[in-house]
């Protein structure tokens, strides 16, 4: 099983992907949990998506999702599994927030709120490194070598 979730190539379009991911995925998920770059914070966040009627435990596990999966992107360690945690968090907010908007942005602020086609997005990026792995320069790279 630990091998399965490590086993990559030394391909570097994978590493692309899960590099690019996992900056934009650490940014929102620090402005989650440390209130960086203008973010409220762990406690702010948590509370928020309680009052939005989300229980206490999925949130913090989508806090989590954002912040370690972003951090495990960027280092290439367990890749499938951040990049199955940031999915899920897409998955949900497409369901929950953004499918009633239909697909585009809302660049002309001609909608109520945002689409989902960054979502979609999102999810054929993480799609890619759930099955291709970390790629190259990766910590799961090192690892499955030295097996």
């Amino acid at each position: 099983m630990w091998r399965k979730l490590i086993d990559t190539n030394k391909q570097a379009s994978p590493a692309i992907l899960r590099l690019v991911l996992g900056v934009v995925f650490f940014a929102h998920g620090a402005q989650k949990v440390l209130g960086w770059w203008g973010g409220r914070g762990f406690s702010a966040t948590l509370s928020g998506f309680e009052h939005s009627g989300i229980p206490a435990v999925f949130a913090f596990l989508a806090i989590a999702a954002e912040f370690l999966g972003g951090i495990g992107l960027i280092l290439g360690l367990l890749g499938r599994v951040a990049a199955f945690g940031i999915a899920c968090n897409m998955l949900v907010a497409v369901v929950k927030v953004h499918a009633p908007n239909g697909l585009f942005m809302n660049w002309g602020s001609q909608q109520k709120g945002e689409g989902f086609e960054y979502h979609l997005l999102v999810l054929a990026m993480t799609a890619a490194i759930m099955i291709m792995g970390s790629g190259a320069l990766s910590v799961d790279g090192a690892l499955s070598r030295r097996r």
